[in-house]
């Protein structure tokens, strides 16, 4: 282990970890897919002060993109769409999310399944609703993903994006194991893989965490492959190639007292929590 990595892991003493569904679930406290439902409100709140969650939602045909074990989508289900969807990469997260539908006694409103976003099986004007919540800085083909989005969108319809920027204090996606604040911006890529690798090699997880946030290249070195690294000034610039219009935008800082920072060029990048956008299919 190098110098860097110790070094990381010794600081990380230092810093308590945040609350993450990973640690609740090897702890019993509760499972992935309940924190989810459980915080489906949370999920939703940035989009309020443009839509209702009726309006989203409400005999509405939805598409949940990224929707992990279900939790939330199985949340925007208690407001009456006609039906909805969610799509995972992940495969067993369909398995979870049918389940827990079940469970909830929404399974004949929600349903689950394991594709990609940027080649969706959908026919063209599907759906009144898609909501990419916490997914734009994991899809592996951003530009691809949106044009499928119009694509399966009814005319009218809306999408909802929201995500934190990759310099977000944990922008990294690793604060289940590592505490320490824009570790990301002060640490290698590979001085993060091997703390992370080190953190959580003996929990009971451990090799499921480590194959589902990390891959190989080519040239067989590690890399985090769960995240895109989309930062504000990328997702701006693929905006530019997006013909349907945004009809709501806002950039929410990391408290209000640090709206000032989050509007700085310099610093915006750091200091601004999640990103907000909804567009309109024309």
């Amino acid at each position: 282990m190098s110098v860097s990595s110790q070094l990381l892991i010794g600081m990380n003493r230092l810093f308590p970890l945040p609350v993450h569904p990973f640690n609740l679930a090897n702890n019993g406290e509760m499972s992935y897919t309940e924190w989810q439902f459980q915080k489906g409100d949370q999920t939703i709140q940035f989009f309020l002060p443009f839509h209702s969650q009726e309006q989203m939602f409400r005999d509405k045909t939805v598409l949940d993109i990224g929707c992990g074990g279900g939790g939330k989508t199985c949340y925007y289900a208690t407001y009456g769409p006609k039906k909805m969807i969610g799509i995972d990469i992940v495969p067993h997260y369909a398995e979870e999310g049918n389940a827990f539908a079940k469970e909830k006694g929404l399974a004949d409103v929600v349903s689950f399944m394991t594709g990609d976003a940027a080649r969706m099986i959908f026919e063209d004007n599907t759906f009144d609703t898609i909501i990419m919540n916490d997914a734009m800085e994991h899809v592996g083909e951003p530009e691809k993903t949106l044009e499928e989005c119009f694509r399966v969108l009814k005319p009218g319809g809306h999408l909802y994006i929201n995500f934190p920027p990759y310099y977000h204090p944990y922008g990294a996606h690793l604060s289940d194991a590592i505490g320490i604040p824009w570790v990301h911006a002060l640490f290698s890529e590979q001085a993060l893989i091997d703390a992370y690798k080190e953190l959580v090699r003996d929990l009971p997880d451990g090799s499921d965490r480590i194959s589902f946030r990390f891959d190989k290249r080519p040239d067989g070195s590690d890399t985090i492959s769960y995240i895109n690294r989309m930062t504000i000034k990328r997702f701006r610039r693929i905006q530019q190639g997006v013909t349907q219009p945004a009809v709501y935008q806002k950039e929410i800082p990391l408290r209000s007292q640090l709206q000032g920072l989050a509007q700085l060029p310099g610093f915006r990048e750091f200091f601004v929590k999640m990103v907000v956008c909804v567009y309109q299919k024309r």
